[in-house]
């Protein structure tokens, strides 16, 4: 079934949304390296994700364990519990297709694993020094750029819901995969946003962060597609060509269309801007029942 048979789904209003970890599982030795057929350029280009969302999903959860004491709001408190579960369930997935799925194809996933978790463990470790109110304002700045990257894995996420993966006889399993963390990703959207409003509403730092987050987000992206391109022995495509096949999938409605994800940041500085406003949660929720991997978790 395509995700574009949720689309009729959109109207009607499934109310308050419990968030909780689904605990899937996949099976990955019969998913090719190329898993959109005819498209081996888009298939690489979404399996970046994989070397990228591990650590920072792991990242999202520490930063959130280390906030979690700090909340008052019992409300807030569950809404983030159920965040950091499904989130934590992201990481040991895509963890999972590291070495099951893209070592096993010949594509090593060590040396942007390790650049990554520089990255996330170091550079945006918390604060171990200074004083408590410097510590303090650490968390909030990081809980805001963790509010900008959730807009853009929401803006993803709603991708993953009304793509043509299945349309083009994708593998089942990886396209799965993709939608069921991008329906967790619309159905949690508006979490990290309220959390950073209930840490510290400011304009100023929401705006700081977003500057930060989308030229870091796209130098990974472009750094790990470049990665697994050049890993990948089975293509040998030249810069151009690389270009067109890019093109020609985001026609084809297999991969997002990098500009509409960017020129979105406009939305982000709108005040009173709300993720609200991005995907559908009838739709998360309608995909999420039927994914095979989340009803087999159940």
């Amino acid at each position: 079934m395509t995700a574009h048979a949720y689309d009729s789904d959109h109207d009607w209003d499934p109310g308050p949304v419990e968030l909780h970890a689904r605990n899937v599982t996949f099976d990955w030795s019969n998913t090719p390296l190329h898993w959109i057929p005819g498209h081996p350029v888009a298939s690489n280009f979404v399996s970046v994700l994989n070397l990228l969302l591990p650590e920072g999903e792991r990242w999202f959860v520490q930063t959130y364990n280390e906030a979690l004491p700090l909340v008052t709001d019992d409300e807030l408190a569950a809404t983030m519990r159920g965040f950091i579960g499904q989130e934590a369930m992201h990481a040991e997935a895509h963890d999972h297709v590291l070495w099951e799925f893209l070592d096993h194809h010949g594509i090593d996933p060590r040396p942007y694993a390790r650049q990554a978790e520089w990255i996330f463990r170091k550079v945006l470790a918390p604060m171990d020094k200074g004083s408590a109110s410097a510590r303090q304002k650490h968390l909030v700045e990081r809980l805001w750029l963790i509010a900008a990257l959730e807009h853009y894995t929401a803006l993803l996420g709603d991708f993953a819901l009304n793509n043509t993966w299945v349309e083009h006889d994708a593998d089942p399993t990886m396209t799965d995969l993709f939608t069921w963390h991008g329906a967790e990703e619309v159905e949690h959207r508006a979490v990290a946003h309220d959390v950073a409003v209930y840490f510290g509403d400011s304009y100023l730092r929401r705006g700081r962060a977003m500057l930060l987050a989308l030229p870091v987000l796209l130098f990974l992206v472009h750094r790990g597609f470049r990665y697994i391109t050049k890993q990948d022995k089975t293509l040998h495509y030249n810069m151009f060509a690389r270009k067109y096949q890019y093109f020609r999938g985001v026609r084809a409605g297999v991969l997002p269309q990098m500009w509409k994800i960017i020129l979105s940041t406009f939305s982000y500085f709108r005040p009173g801007f709300h993720p609200d406003e991005i995907g559908s949660t009838a739709q998360a929720v309608a995909y999420l029942a039927s994914s095979p991997a989340a009803r087999n978790a159940q």
